[in-house]
């Protein structure tokens, strides 16, 4: 399982400690994940993803996972995410068109 975020896609990036007398040593830099169960209003389920903290916050912003699902680039999904969002859009399709007939 590789470390990276199933919604945004940030993960482990590299770098340098630099210590006062400015010698550098290797450093990866781990992305804060957490394993979250989230609700999807639509689809009338649970759904588990490993998320960071920092996308937790802006799932909440947007007012839950349907409203950041529908508006994040297909991209930075993994595939899990991919599938639910493509089962959504079907989900809203269904209920748009009867209301639309």
């Amino acid at each position: 399982m590789s470390r990276r975020c199933e919604l945004t896609g940030k993960a482990v990036q590299t770098g340098h400690l630099v210590s006062h007398s400015n010698r550098k040593t290797k450093c990866r830099f781990l992305p804060n994940l957490c394993q979250v169960t989230l609700q999807s209003d639509a689809l009338k389920r649970r759904v588990r993803l490993r998320v960071t903290a920092h996308a937790l916050r802006s799932v909440e912003h947007r007012g839950g996972l349907d409203a950041f699902l529908i508006k994040a680039s297909e991209i930075e999904l993994s595939q899990t995410a991919r599938l639910i969002k493509r089962e959504l859009h079907k989900k809203l399709a269904e209920v748009e068109a009867p209301v639309a007939a």
